[in-house]
């Protein structure tokens, strides 16, 4: 593994803890009087789920 293929792993692994992050903060609100947050939250969720789709297509690449 090259240190680029180990810099993007750890990337990769970073964005998955944030997804979770992010998505256990969306459910805290979710119902409540801030439910607007809820949804922006949720859509940075599926933001990173593609970033990190994205990611792992690239580390194919090499």
């Amino acid at each position: 593994m090259t240190s680029d293929q180990a810099e993007l792993s750890t990337v990769a692994t970073q964005i998955e803890e944030l997804v979770g992050r992010i998505a256990d903060v969306a459910e805290r609100h979710r119902g409540t009087e801030h439910d607007d947050v809820s949804i922006r939250l949720f859509e940075v969720e599926r933001s990173l789920i593609s970033a990190s789709r994205s990611l792992q297509s690239a580390q194919r690449a090499f």
